[in-house]
Formats: C-alpha cells, sequence, structure tokens
C-alpha cells in the first residue's frame, strides 16, 4: 500500500520546484535536500510524483526525480562529453556528419537527477546553449547538405507550446536535405496529459511525419513503472499519427541496475512497438557519482537481460556517448572490454574496433587502458596533455 497523494487531471501537470514543498518527506531530509538544490536544481511533475511508492526509501521512480545528498560528492565534469566543441551555432550541435542536434529549449517538465547536461539548469549557464530564435541554426543547417537528420532535444522540445514546435518544424521541413527529425523527450513519463490533451499537437506531428521524411520520437523511459496507462496511450496515438517511437535509457543506479528491470522495461516496450534503441554509460557529469555503474557491470546487466527477451526487444545497443563518439561496449572477457566506434568525432575512426585491458572499476572510455596500437587523436591530445602535466594518462 502507498501513501501517494492522487491529483486530479488537471492538477496533476502542475509542477513542484521547492523540495521543501514535497509533504512526503520529513523536516530532516527537506532541509538537507535543500542543500542539494541550492547547486542542482529540482523540478517535478505531480503526476509523475504519485507514481512514487512514498513508503519505500529506495523505490526507483522517487530515486530518479528525487535529490539524495550523494549528488554532492565530488565526481566528475559539467560537460563531460564537451559538447563545446562541437557547438557550430547558437544551439546547434555538429559532432557527425549526417546529424546535427538543435537544443530547442533549456526546460524539461522534470529534472532527472543523473542528468548529463544539468549545465543548463544551473543559474551560471542558463539561457546560454539554446537556439532562441533559431535563425543562425536553420542557416547553418541550411547550408550543410550531409546532414540528413536533426535531432531536437534541450531540455525536452515537448515544453513548448504546440504553435511553437509547429514553427521548428516548418523551418525544418523547408530544408529539403533533412529527411528525419527525431525529437527526445521524456514528456511520455513525466506528463503525458501534455500529449493526450492537445489534439492538435497530433496534427502537427502527422502533417510533418511524410512516407519518406519520418518523425522519430525519442522516448525516455527508465523503468517500467513509468509505463503507464497514460503513457502507453501517448505512444499508441503517435504510432496511429505515423510517428516512430524508439526508447532510450540510462543505466542508473537504484533505478534500472537490476536485469530483470531491463528485461521487463524491454518486453513491455516491444509489445506496444517501441524498439529499445540504446542503453546509455551513465555521463561522468558532476553529481551523478550516485547513480553511475561501472563499465563493466553495466556490460554484464544488458547481457542478463537480454536472454529474458525476444529478438524483437534485445534490438538495443550499450554505448558511451564519449568526446570522441559514440562508442559501443561491444563485450567483455577475462582480459579485456571490446569496444566498438557506432559513430565518430574523427572520421578515422569510424567502426574501428577497439580493445582495452579489462578494468572492473571503470565508469567512461578515459579510465580504459587500450592495448599497444591504438592511436585515436583523442588519446594522442590527451596523452600529450598530461605527459606535459606529469599525470599518467591512463591508469595503470
Amino acid at each position: 500500500m502507498t501513501t501517494k497523494r492522487e491529483h486530479s487531471r488537471g492538477s496533476k501537470q502542475s509542477h513542484v520546484v521547492d523540495i521543501a514543498k514535497l509533504p512526503y518527506l520529513s523536516a530532516v531530509e527537506r532541509e538537507a535536500l535543500e542543500k542539494v538544490t541550492d547547486r542542482f536544481a529540482f523540478r517535478a511533475t505531480r503526476y509523475y510524483l504519485d507514481l512514487i511508492d512514498w513508503t519505500d526509501p529506495r523505490d526507483p521512480i522517487r530515486r530518479l526525480i528525487v535529490p539524495t545528498h550523494a549528488e554532492l560528492t565530488q565526481w566528475g565534469q559539467l560537460d563531460p562529453s564537451n559538447e563545446n566543441s562541437v557547438t557550430v551555432a547558437a544551439g546547434v550541435q555538429h559532432k557527425y556528419t549526417s546529424t546535427a542536434l538543435l537544443l530547442a529549449t533549456q526546460m524539461c517538465m522534470g529534472f532527472c537527477r543523473y542528468c548529463f547536461r544539468k549545465r543548463l539548469f544551473m543559474e551560471e549557464s542558463r539561457d546560454k546553449e539554446a537556439a532562441g530564435q533559431l535563425n543562425e541554426a536553420m542557416r547553418y543547417i541550411a547550408d550543410h547538405r550531409e546532414i540528413n537528420n536533426i535531432l531536437i532535444t534541450g531540455g525536452d522540445p515537448m515544453v513548448l507550446s504546440t504553435r511553437r514546435l509547429e514553427s521548428l518544424l516548418k523551418k525544418l521541413r523547408a530544408i529539403d536535405h533533412v529527411r528525419i527529425i527525431r525529437i527526445g523527450t521524456k514528456t511520455p513519463a513525466f506528463n503525458p496529459y501534455r500529449f493526450l490533451d492537445d489534439e492538435k499537437l497530433f496534427e502537427v506531428l502527422s502533417e510533418h511525419s511524410q512516407p519518406d521524411r519520418r518523425i522519430y520520437v525519442v522516448c525516455h523511459f527508465d523503468h517500467p513503472r513509468e509505463l503507464t496507462t497514460e503513457a502507453r496511450e501517448v505512444v499508441d496515438r503517435l504510432t496511429r499519427a505515423g510517428v516512430i517511437c524508439v526508447n532510450q535509457t540510462p543505466i542508473s543506479r537504484g533505478i534500472n541496475d537490476d536485469h530483470r528491470v531491463m528485461a521487463g522495461l524491454m518486453n513491455e516496450l516491444s509489445y506496444m512497438g517501441v524498439p529499445q534503441y540504446y542503453f546509455f554509460q551513465c555521463r561522468p557529469t558532476i553529481g551523478n557519482y550516485p547513480y553511475a555503474v561501472p563499465i563493466v557491470e553495466g556490460y554484464r546487466l544488458v547481457e542478463r537481460a537480454k536472454t529474458l527477451c525476444s529478438g524483437l526487444a534485445k534490438r538495443v545497443r550499450f554505448v558511451m556517448s564519449h568526446e570522441s563518439g559514440k562508442v559501443e561496449i561491444a563485450g567483455v572477457d577475462r582480459r579485456h572490454v571490446y569496444l566498438k566506434y557506432h559513430r565518430a568525432k574523427d572520421a578515422r575512426d569510424d567502426h574501428r574496433f577497439v580493445v582495452c585491458h579489462r578494468n572492473d572499476n571503470a565508469y567512461w572510455l578515459d579510465e580504459l587502458r587500450p592495448v599497444e596500437g591504438y592511436s585515436n587523436p583523442y588519446y594522442r591530445l590527451r596523452a600529450r596533455a598530461q605527459e606535459q602535466s606529469g599525470v599518467s594518462c591512463m591508469p595503470d
């Protein structure tokens, strides 16, 4: 039995942004967590808070949205994948030849505690990375014909009004070489009523998802309990509107670091017609230490989960979004970790296969030591910089 508080459909869409206003926490908990939210913002919909079993302090939905004091542990960087280095125009990142990323907003329906872009919600960087008026972004995309797909992200694009989203889609559809538009969103999990109460939204998406120019909605379900009746209805309505839905999930400690939970998520999504697209290695972002799982452990979890799934449910790749590219963790044996560049920042690394010495304590590519002969430019620059500072490039 839970102690969650039921809200009306209208109030479920409202937000709580002050941890002190969570009635489910004790006064002592609220006081301790205010120190965390002074550093890392808190935001949640009442709908999502109602999914929590407040009698269980280890509830995975609670862990995803409610801060923990361990977030103040010194670990990681604010921009661990160095997205700043591939920012080519206001709100535009162009890391991979055919794909451009468009940061359409710096706001979300809720703030995942493990977010790798939490810098967007911090006062010192507010309103510095999003696209704003879009003119510069559209010029860049139009001038680069090699870009055939756009990922609209942020923040979460679904916080935009339907009118603004429609304007953005029209601008992108006016660029002939943009064939795929992806919308990355956790809104079906955080606030499905954003979709269900807006018939115009489905009309807009249907109009711009064409037979040879599809819109993909990249959902962000982290746990099977997020797949509520309302969330499933959103996916069904999107599918009927001609939108293709897929799902991606970071492996997060205390949320889905259990192969049975992973398998449950993949299987349920497959019944809904939604392929699990990626499992992500949690990026070493400041504040993310309590949610991070080592690479080898993550690989084992994914592989064990796959044994409980059909072929349709387990088409997933386990990857790291590293500064040098999207690196797939392809295998682990007694001595080595086997990696493959799924996408690469440097064309010379496209599809490169990399063998590293196994390190069960490694959370990120930088902590793995490649075997002799690997000469990725990222490592050459990193080795040179650390050589000059007297610090070893790789752990012994």
